[in-house]
């Protein structure tokens, strides 16, 4: 576990609380857990059952985003510098604007109320990802599965504890944003019909800026698994940490969390079980019996109820949470991915520019070398025509050469050659090129097309393919510099967050067993006056010496075999 704390590549030390205030030994659990904002009293369930999530301070705005413009009155109150809390009040079942019922959400912030369905928590979430690519979106809860509809069929999206549940987990995911530092900038977004399709091929701290459209048109779109050659040595470091950040929450955490909570259900039912069968015995007797058995069935049953509340919060305060921060675990794996395929999309908008590059100096090099054989042509055509055995010599001077032997009367014009162009840059496949480019350049070759004038079309698209590269490669530098510095800045903050909701959850933990055996220790203290009262068995047989020395209800101890046996 020290190892694990050593490799964890994010800044705690912002707002690291101080060890005389985090330390265990200095936190008073005997004190009772009281909301942290005077507007959770305003909430439908109890004060003590209330998600002390997300803690208060981990996420507040700061001085630097205070505003005097306001876009609306939400907009004021988001910025007001207040401590602020967004409730869920209650869940209802409607059909309005709809053929079939669905669960509405009533959402009460400041004086301001609205209703929503789960669905449009769900499109809230996946804009906010596609907006801001670089930010950790907090999670909402999980849909149900295939199985809870086989099993529950209709009544699957009525069930009363998943309803509860995403009352809580959906106010959770509304305050967390309501609280980070640029979330709420979202009231001043552009339409969302202006967010391209890949978030790859838009710029990353605006994605509805289309001025450069063109430009990010010709960066490539690597896939998440596609290698670096140069990678960042802390975002690797963030990856790992990340993984096994995930393999402890989801792995050990979650499932011993799962199997705690289904053996105190499982406890709580047997103590149902118990105290009814208690109570039902104390009818057949009479007397002090009598009284100290119904006594004992009602402190089995303030266990049985007792139990059932601890679970109850335990799974508020601390399993979901535990969930929560295993979905926070795969959202941090996508940024991560996301930074990553724009490096990734650097690298290769760098090869491409330099395959491109080179590919243009060949069509150069071969312009060149065209444009020489020409001039060699017409060179030789010009001696040619000054050459004595032109027809201006008369007839007999147009008989002399054939009569002549070759090695006798050649010209020197004549006798020029040009020098060897070299291969045809059409014929050759240009690097990093498929099947249908080489395809093409068949083709060409086969149709009777102009060379020079394919020659320098190639050339003159090339060219502006290059320039297009260049602003690419400058887009993508850009990016991935403001990718870094931002998914570094908010998983600095997360870490920070983290920290202080995994205190929340533990300290939590303590006083929910604290609670749990406080109000036991009381219920069994009242049955154990009442068995006290039970007189002792009239046959038993005197103490021994060693049952002398053993304080018990009336200073010796009762020998409990003796009154089974009925001496």
């Amino acid at each position: 576990m020290d190892n694990f704390e050593d490799e964890n590549p994010f800044e705690t030390d912002v707002d690291r609380v101080p060890s005389e205030t985090s330390s265990t030994s200095k936190v008073n659990i005997s004190e009772p857990s009281s909301p942290r904002n005077p507007a959770r009293m305003l909430s439908s369930t109890s004060p003590t059952l209330s998600r002390p999530f997300p803690s208060s301070g981990t996420n507040r705005h700061p001085q630097s985003t205070y505003k005097s413009d306001f876009c609306c009155g939400r907009d004021q109150w988001l910025h007001s510098g207040e401590d602020l809390e967004i409730l869920i009040t209650d869940a209802q079942k409607t059909s309005l604007n709809s053929n079939t019922p669905y669960i509405t959400y009533i959402i009460r912030a400041g004086n301001a109320e609205a209703r929503h369905r789960y669905s449009e928590f769900e499109s809230l979430r996946s804009s906010l990802v596609k907006l801001y690519p670089t930010i950790i979106i907090p999670p909402i809860p999980s849909k149900q599965t295939i199985g809870d509809y086989a099993t529950k069929q209709a009544k699957a999206k009525e069930d009363t504890a998943m309803i509860a549940r995403r009352k809580r987990m959906l106010q959770t995911f509304l305050n967390r944003i309501a609280r980070h530092p640029y979330l709420t900038e979202v009231l001043h977004s552009p339409p969302l019909s202006l967010l391209p399709k890949n978030t790859l091929k838009a710029p990353s701290h605006n994605p509805t800026d289309q001025s450069a459209a063109s430009a990010y048109a010709a960066l490539p779109s690597p896939s998440a698994t596609h290698p670096l050659r140069h990678p960042d040595q802390r975002s690797v470091d963030s990856e790992i940490f990340t993984n096994k950040f995930a393999n402890h929450l989801s792995g050990p955490m979650e499932k011993v969390t799962r199997r705690t909570l289904k053996r105190w259900s499982e406890n709580a039912q047997d103590y149902s079980e118990l105290g009814a069968a208690l109570n039902g015995y104390s009818l057949n007797e009479s007397g002090a019996l009598a009284a100290a058995m119904e006594k004992t069935g009602q402190a089995v049953d303030t266990t049985y109820m007792s139990t059932t509340r601890l679970l109850q919060e335990l799974e508020q305060n601390f399993s979901e949470p535990l969930h929560e921060y295993a979905q926070f675990a795969v959202i941090i794996k996508k940024l991560l991915s996301y930074r990553h395929q724009k490096h990734v999309q650097y690298e290769m908008t760098q090869d491409a520019l330099e395959n491109k590059r080179e590919l243009l100096e060949e069509y150069e090099k071969s312009e060149r070398e065209a444009k020489r054989l020409d001039e060699a042509l017409s060179k030789g055509r010009v001696n040619g025509l000054r050459s004595p055995g032109s027809p201006a010599e008369g007839s007999e001077g147009q008989s002399q050469p054939q009569n002549q032997p070759q090695d006798e009367g050649e010209e020197p014009g004549s006798a020029y050659l040009p020098p060897h162009p070299g291969p045809n840059p059409y014929k050759r496949r240009a690097p990093g090129m498929g099947f249908l480019n080489a395809l093409s350049y068949t083709l060409h070759g086969m149709m009777d097309v102009d060379p020079e004038t394919a020659r320098r079309s190639s050339i003159s698209k090339t060219r502006e393919t290059i320039s297009q590269l260049e602003d690419a490669l400058h887009l993508s530098a850009q990016d991935l510099k403001y990718s870094s510095s931002t998914i570094q800045a908010d998983l600095d903050r997360f870490q920070r967050q983290k920290v202080a909701d995994l205190r929340e959850m533990t300290i939590s933990m303590a006083r929910i067993h604290r609670d749990w055996c406080k109000k036991n220790l009381e219920a069994w203290q009242a049955a154990k006056k009442e068995i006290e009262k039970i007189p002792d068995h009239p046959n038993k047989r005197p103490p021994s010496p060693e049952q002398r020395t053993v304080p018990g209800p009336s200073g010796l101890r009762r020998d409990s075999t003796a009154t089974v046996n009925g001496r």
